[in-house]
């Protein structure tokens, strides 16, 4: 749902927009400039749990995560997007975020709002997902607890991954229910601060169970009894448990573009750089070449042209790089140095051209630009679309669960043969006619889908459109590759370790202030041929969820 305006502007002005904070769990994480919980109204807490939120996971999906599931690479300042140079990375805000949860679920229980309460119980299930699916095991039934003292509230016990969403599961179906009775019936919905749904309970409950399908998906390999079990009950019963099934009831939080805090990442106009930022960031080899061989509409609106083609032509004297008629040609000693010294080919396509996966050590050389300082302008490889310069937009949304997802999720159990009340045929139809809509190329699915994209009834393909439709949300395309090993991307060439990374480093600030509890969690997790040197705390260590199942790797 689409917010817009003052209204917008207002709310989001008085929220505290992500303070992802360096401090301990053991320590409060009050923002001093945000609302105090202790004295909010439930209201006022919902629009600073959405907004954090929607920064949360946007942070995710079009920063290092994106770099990881291949949809973009950077030329500069590229280690962690590209080559997965992380070592320590901290769950603080994730918990932030959580308490002012907490505090809206107990004021509206204290108060009897049922909405509220729904409302803190999608956004909890939520936040406690996303730390699970980056972490792992992690502190659950006793988090949140630290301003009662005592040694175990300070550092709290970690819960295994399987109880996490046990617990996620089960507080979504009680969501489902307190968001089951008529718009009328609830009390003190102010919409004004309900930024992603307006107030609207229907479209909670719709999230709700959205939700839940993506958590009973993600126990497919693990426990597929379960996840079966989970998803038919579901989707046979549309009256008891609805679904976002049409782009216009998307989960998606928008930017208000008024300062560097509300602002899409990376703009150019508060971003401070310049715009060195925003043109450090190029498409991905990987993702232009996909969507290139499908004739996929998406990739005009998500990225630009290139400047200048730049092609090999071999009737030149040794020497001459010349543009002639608009175009780059250059003689083939100047092709021959550049691909031994840097190993990999032109690219001569005219019109997109994305960066390989962590292909060089100097990425900003790539396809001979003649720009090398990091962070330029590069006239023969593909920059992002123009839009991601502005601070807000019709486009620019963080998108925390969308129809697309949840038709893809129905068109995967649908080929696995469980029983959803439609074909994956018709669901991955649905699913495409969702994304398109989103991005504004509806008119153009009939072409499409008697094309390449028909469905051809693989699983590879399912997933494959799934992670393109993750454009800008790629967090939840590595969540699914983890357990389906699908795309089948391999890394590049300048990489720490020779295959994606599956999860997230426990931080130091857990294994120095919570070592017990710490040391349990790694302990569990499983060890593979990519963890050494890291011993188990690996980015390459497999949690839970993984365990057993043959994926990705």
């Amino acid at each position: 749902m689409n917010c817009k305006g003052n209204r917008i502007l207002i709310v989001l002005l008085v929220s505290i927009f992500l303070p992802f904070s360096c401090q301990d769990l053991e320590e409060l994480n009050i923002n001093p400039n945000g609302v105090d919980p202790s004295n909010a109204d439930p209201n006022l807490l919902i629009a600073t749990v959405i907004t954090q939120t929607g920064q949360a996971v946007v942070d995710l999906g079009y920063g290092d995560i994106a770099g990881v599931m291949q949809h973009t690479q950077k030329d500069g300042w590229s280690g962690a997007h590209n080559s997965y140079e992380w070592t320590d990375q901290s769950w603080n805000g994730y918990y932030s975020i959580l308490r002012n949860i907490d505090e809206m679920y107990q004021k509206a229980d204290n108060s009897g709002l049922n909405f509220h309460k729904g409302v803190a119980l999608v956004m909890k299930s939520y936040i406690f997902g996303l730390i699970t699916d980056l972490w792992g095991d992690a502190p659950y039934s006793q988090a949140l607890k630290g301003e009662q003292g005592g040694a175990a509230n300070l550092q709290p016990a970690f819960d295994t991954q399987e109880d996490i969403y046990t617990g996620i599961l089960a507080d979504l179906d009680e969501a489902n229910v307190l968001l089951s009775a008529g718009q009328n019936t609830y009390q003190d919905i102010n919409g004004e601060q309900d930024v992603l749904f307006a107030g609207n309970v229907t479209s909670w409950q719709k999230f709700a169970n959205s939700l839940a399908l993506r958590y009973y998906m993600r126990l497919s390999e693990k426990k597929p009894a379960v996840a079966q079990s989970g998803v038919e009950k579901i989707a046979q019963d549309p009256e008891k448990y609805p679904l976002i099934l049409d782009a216009g009831e998307d989960a998606n939080v928008d930017f208000p573009g008024t300062s560097d805090v509300d602002s899409w990442p990376a703009n150019t106009v508060f971003d401070g750089t310049g715009g060195s930022n925003f043109r450090r960031l190029k498409m991905c080899k990987t993702l232009v070449d996909a969507l290139q061989n499908l004739n996929d509409p998406r990739l005009a609106v998500w990225a630009e042209p290139i400047d200048i083609q730049i092609v090999l032509d071999s009737t030149l004297e040794d020497g001459t790089d010349e543009i002639v008629n608009g175009v780059r040609r250059v003689a083939r000693d100047i092709v021959n140095t550049y691909q031994e010294n840097l190993g990999f080919p032109l690219d001569s396509d005219p019109k997109y051209v994305g960066l390989p996966p962590a292909w060089s050590i100097v990425p900003q050389a790539y396809n001979l630009n003649p720009n090398l300082e990091q962070g330029p302008h590069n006239p023969h490889a593909s920059h992002l679309n123009d839009i991601y310069q502005s601070p807000s937009g019709p486009l620019l949304k963080s998108r925390l669960l969308s129809a697309a997802e949840v038709h893809f999720i129905l068109a995967e159990a649908a080929q696995k043969g469980w029983s959803v009340g439609g074909s994956a045929e018709d669901q991955y139809n649905s699913a495409l006619e969702a994304s398109f809509n989103t991005w504004g190329v509806g008119g153009e699915l009939s072409n499409y889908l008697s094309g390449n994209a028909a469905y051809d009834g693989t699983l590879a393909q399912i997933i494959e459109q799934k992670w393109i439709a993750s454009w800008t949300a790629a967090a939840e395309a590595w969540f699914d590759y983890r357990r389906t090993g699908l795309p089948a991307l391999m890394p590049g060439v300048i990489v720490k370790r020779d295959a994606l990374p599956i999860r997230f480093y426990y931080s130091r600030n857990e294994t120095d202030f919570n070592p017990a509890n710490a040391q349990g969690a790694i302990d569990r997790l499983e060890e593979t041929s990519f963890t050494a040197p890291d011993s188990k705390n690996s980015a390459w260590s497999k949690m839970w969820v993984l365990q057993g199942t043959g994926k990705p790797w």
